[in-house]
């Protein structure tokens, strides 16, 4: 029963190319027919829109201009190609979360000398061979689209006179200039490269302690992966939150929050719990790891369901925060989001996707240990989480331009669907590499005797 191999059959290679070439055929799609102007309800080349800009005026607070005009007026690139430029970095950093939260979960397993999870380690830990692609597809768009995402790389925000010295400068923006130290593009550079440098190098040591560990046994490589794991999570704590500062939050280069690193960690997790669940049950559906029974399941169901509440107190508690001090910069956010009728459904619908659905559903200790429920509830859970980026991001990059019509939908859910097809590929692919059960680990025998009273 321990002593098992995931085969990944052609099969599986065959459905995960389709899922890719359908994603494909739907982006070039919906690229052409908003390229062509034929997009319901949307610009497809970006002629100035007649709503240019709102003024809200907070109470107690100076006035706000929320910016509503078109992403294209702003850039001089056609909307159709500002969506596709977002749906990479979007799915990128998306992606890129589910991916790091796989290691996150085997490090703080190990510092916890957690036992129960041992038998499924191996799931999460085929995560990180994602990390690579990851790395390369994130630098990649920023290289060629951070221009057009990121508002602060543009150089004349921060020249507070012309080039003669003596006239003032029109786009001189007081407050980005005073973020020039952290967000200028040298410094952003050196993060970027840092973050995946970091977090692949130490995935990296844990996976081949992980896999001597099969062959020796013993408890060496255990105990390295413990002091390892424990590095990551130090790593992971800073890296977490000032990573969401430069792809997220910086999007909105005016706003500010410091809840919000932990805002888009809780996304990234319960997402990532989301998905390893998701792994755990289709293996389990496939034949393979026959070890993992009805408690595994609901411990994984207990996660999900936990830091879904988790969520919802980090999203309130920002909120409620904002809302209270009404700083404009900080209250724009929301502004830009609560008074868009293109945004606000989302924005609603994240509360019932994220919070309402999985507390209501998940609540009793049998809807836990139901894999059809799990299925269903964990697939919910990653949509609302898409959803929940694509709030954080579009706005920002999108501006008026960012509702769902047909034709833009195609876009975003083509580029999906082969984000997933190659981050399902590369998981499934990197769980051929080892035994599905790590059968030397020290603490197998509790995890094989796993049971929730």
């Amino acid at each position: 029963m321990i002593d098992e191999k995931y085969i990944f059959t052609g099969a599986t290679k065959v459905k995960l190319f389709a899922l890719m070439a359908v994603g494909a055929v739907l982006l070039l799609l919906g690229i052409w027919v908003t390229s062509s102007g034929s997009g319901n309800g949307h610009d497809g080349h970006g002629e100035k829109k007649e709503v240019a800009s709102k003024e809200v005026k907070p109470e107690g607070g100076k006035e706000v201009k929320a910016e509503v005009k078109g992403a294209a007026e702003e850039t001089h690139k056609p909307v159709w190609m500002l969506r596709l430029l977002k749906n990479l970095w979007h799915n990128n950093v998306f992606f890129t979360g589910i991916s790091i939260i796989g290691v996150f979960f085997v490090a703080f397993n190990y510092v916890a000398w957690a036992g129960w999870s041992a038998a499924l380690k191996r799931v999460p830990e085929a995560f990180g061979y994602f990390l690579p692609i990851a790395a390369i597809l994130m630098i990649v768009v920023f290289a060629i689209a951070g221009h057009d995402l990121f508002h602060w790389t543009h150089e004349t925000l921060y020249q507070k006179y012309l080039p003669d010295g003596k006239t003032p400068n029109p786009e001189y923006d007081e407050i980005i200039a005073g973020k020039a130290g952290f967000l200028n593009p040298t410094f952003f550079w050196i993060r970027l490269v840092g973050y995946f440098f970091l977090w692949i190098l130490i995935w990296f040591m844990i996976r081949t302690f992980s896999l001597k560990e099969d062959i020796e046994g013993g408890v060496k490589w255990h105990d390295k992966s413990v002091i390892w794991s424990a590095g990551f999570l130090f790593v992971f704590a800073v890296t977490s939150s000032t990573s969401a500062w430069d792809w997220v939050m910086s999007v909105d280069t005016h706003f500010f929050s410091t809840m919000f690193g932990w805002y888009v960690f809780a996304s990234w997790f319960v997402t990532g719990l989301s998905v390893v669940t998701l792994f755990v049950v289709y293996l389990k559906d496939a034949g393979y790891l026959k070890v993992i029974n009805e408690n595994h399941v609901h411990d994984l169901g207990k996660f999900v369901f936990a830091f879904s509440i988790f969520w919802t107190y980090i999203w309130f508690a920002q909120f409620l925060l904002i809302y209270y001090a009404n700083i404009p910069e900080e209250s724009i956010y929301w502004v830009e989001r609560l008074q868009n009728p293109i945004y606000t459904p989302i924005f609603f619908m994240n509360l019932i996707l994220n919070f309402l659905f999985p507390f209501l559903i998940l609540m009793t200790r049998d809807a836990k240990r139901q894999t059809m429920i799990l299925k269903v509830v964990c697939f919910v859970v990653i949509f609302g989480h898409w959803s929940d980026f694509y709030i954080m991001l579009t706005p920002g990059t999108l501006k008026g331009e960012g509702g769902f019509g047909f034709t833009t939908l195609l876009v975003e859910l083509g580029m999906t669907m082969i984000y997933a097809g190659i981050f399902i590929f590369t998981v499934l692919w990197g769980l051929t590499r080892a035994n599905l059960v790590p059968k030397n680990h020290p603490m197998l025998q509790e995890s094989l005797h796993h049971h929730v009273y």
